[in-house]
């Protein structure tokens, strides 16, 4: 017989801490908003809720790293816009954060949800910040209750 994780539908108690990338703030503020509407609409309490802001996406890595090793949160979102510009920075940073994101993520144990649009241009980032491709923001805060929640229902 299989045994299969119960899910648990409850969010009223998790701990979630949120990290905004500053930079390209049109697109990070909208993405913040998709997850804090995502995760109220959960349950989750204002209380327990952490937003914390960085200067960019390279920043985020740290940011989580910190607030992971706290032992106050459940899970950490990472939210920021990385948009394609004429030199090879774009590749640079993606490649760093999202590397960075998961070595935290492994390392701490604490579930992290990258919620960091890579898109070539303004436009398609627009679009998945609360645009006709919905708010990856919510998508991320989703992943990051669906984490803390299984990870709770597993045995130690």
């Amino acid at each position: 017989m299989v045994h299969e994780v119960p899910a648990i539908i409850s969010c009223h108690d998790l701990r979630i801490a949120i990290v905004v990338a500053r930079f390209n703030e049109v697109v990070t503020e909208r993405l913040l908003q998709g997850a804090l509407d995502l995760l109220r609409q959960r349950g989750v309490q204002d209380d327990a809720i952490t937003v914390a802001w960085v200067p960019g996406a390279f920043e985020l890595p740290l940011a989580c790293q910190w607030l992971a090793k706290s032992g106050r949160h459940d899970a950490v979102l990472a939210l920021g816009a990385v948009v394609r510009g004429g030199t090879d920075h774009y590749g640079y940073v993606c490649h760093a954060v999202t590397d960075g994101v998961l070595r935290v993520t492994l390392a701490t144990g604490v579930p992290i949800a990258l919620g960091v649009l890579t898109c070539s241009e303004m436009a398609q980032a627009l679009a998945r910040a609360g645009g006709d491709a919905g708010n990856k923001g919510a998508d991320a805060a989703a992943a990051a209750i669906a984490m803390a929640q299984l990870r709770r229902a597993l045995p130690s």
